[in-house]
């Protein structure tokens, strides 16, 4: 399978993209490519595709969130993506790749195609006429924040959010109970309405909205009191999350249709559920792996000693070996954390500190002074050898 060219080289931008730049870049790429202007070339048609599936993402401020930190991942609905990782975690399902795209074009094909191509106005018209169709709901964002432990390990957490939800009083309708609605006879439930103007360059067909529907493809004679015919009301719901082990710092995690209702019998968004992890006060955590510092004293590194270092799970004993230095990192394998892709853990690494002491008593001095003196240069192999080279650069007085 071809790889997925990146979306802003697609348009020709950079990333970081202004929302006014990728729409002018939309903008002309698809006056370039389109069919009508194209007819019969496939890669003119298969480019168009392309221009029409990065501007679905990048047009969308959540969906080009998650572009922009995971890449294709990020807004695959079949990967596990970018810190999440985990089985499920895809970008917003139906507007990626594919065909179905999450931005709405009819207003850019109209003003790009609508007064220039006449084949190209009918086809945005018949085009718009889907919006009047089935269509999924307004996927939805949370935050969440879980302590280090709970990532480590894994937890079940419950969410309170306010939310759309189908008007209960008409059943999503935007009907009072006992009335119906129907299709408006002006656009026959399209939504829009064309117009064609002669011009002595020829005809020309624009596409506007419907003036007796406003644009709804639908007339609903008696509105329901209770969500005054939107069909939609607020409520506050409770949801249940499994946070699985390993999960770090905006890993995201999605619950399929806890989004916003669809319209016209269409299916409900999704919930994507971002992780916030407090920081540990001892371990720092980097991907599975997990890091730590231990003081030890001048006698320890240089005797060598045995250290109780703490896990996540566990205490152990780790044999320092003698004439250990400053900052020498130890690796204890499989202590991390559990990756989220599998059974797999990191591992955790020690490092120690060398800790000299502050407060001496006179007959502590005395002591460590009569030390130096016995153990003399050669007890230090690296300050011998940089006397040499010091000595080599500049001589010896």
């Amino acid at each position: 399978m071809a790889e997925k060219k990146d979306y802003y080289d697609v348009l020709g931008l950079k990333k970081g993209a202004t929302e006014d730049e990728i729409k002018k870049a939309f903008r002309k790429k698809a006056m370039e490519y389109h069919p009508d202007k194209n007819p019969g070339d496939k890669e003119a048609e298969e480019r168009f595709k392309e221009i029409n599936e990065a501007y679905g993402i990048l047009s969308d401020k959540e969906k080009k969130d998650l572009y922009d930190r995971f890449g294709h991942a990020g807004v695959d609905p079949n990967s596990g993506f970018g810190a999440g990782g985990f089985g499920g975690f895809g970008g917003f399902g139906g507007s990626g790749a594919g065909g179905s795209y999450g931005g709405d074009f009819s207003d850019i094909f109209g003003d790009l195609f609508g007064s220039v191509f006449g084949g190209a106005a009918g086809g945005a018209g018949r085009g718009s006429a889907k919006q009047n169709g089935p269509r999924k709901g307004r996927d939805l964002q949370q935050g969440m924040r879980i302590t280090f432990k709970d990532a480590a390990f894994g937890t079940k957490k419950k969410i309170r959010l306010k939310r759309q939800s189908d008007c209960p009083a008409c059943q999503g309708t935007g009907a009072k109970n006992g009335t119906a609605k129907h299709t408006c006879e002006t656009c026959h439930g399209s939504g829009q309405v064309q117009t064609q103007q002669r011009t002595p360059f020829g005809s020309f067909t624009s596409i506007g909205p419907c003036p007796t529907c406003g644009g709804k493809g639908i007339i609903i004679e008696t509105p329901c009191p209770e969500c005054n015919g939107s069909g939609k009301v607020v409520k506050e719901v409770t949801l249940n999350v499994d946070i699985p082990a390993g999960v770090d710092n905006d890993s995201v995690i999605p619950l399929r249709g806890q989004g916003e209702p669809g319209t016209n019998g269409g299916p409900s968004g999704d919930l994507y559920i971002i992780l916030q992890v407090e920081p540990h006060e001892v371990f720092q955590r980097q991907g599975d792996d997990l890091h730590l510092e231990i003081p030890i004293t001048f006698d320890q590194a240089a005797l060598g000693t045995t250290i109780v270092v703490p896990t996540l799970t566990e205490k152990v004993s780790y044999k320092v070996p003698p004439g250990t230095q400053p900052n020498t990192l130890f690796r204890l394998k499989g202590k991390g954390v559990k990756s989220v892709r599998g059974n797999r853990y990191g591992d955790l690494y020690v490092k120690v500190i060398l800790e000299v002491p502050t407060k001496l008593t006179k007959e502590q001095q005395k002591a460590l002074k009569e030390l130096g003196e016995k153990l003399g240069p050669e007890a230090y192999a690296r300050r011998s050898t940089f006397s040499k080279l010091f000595d080599k650069l500049w001589g010896s007085d």
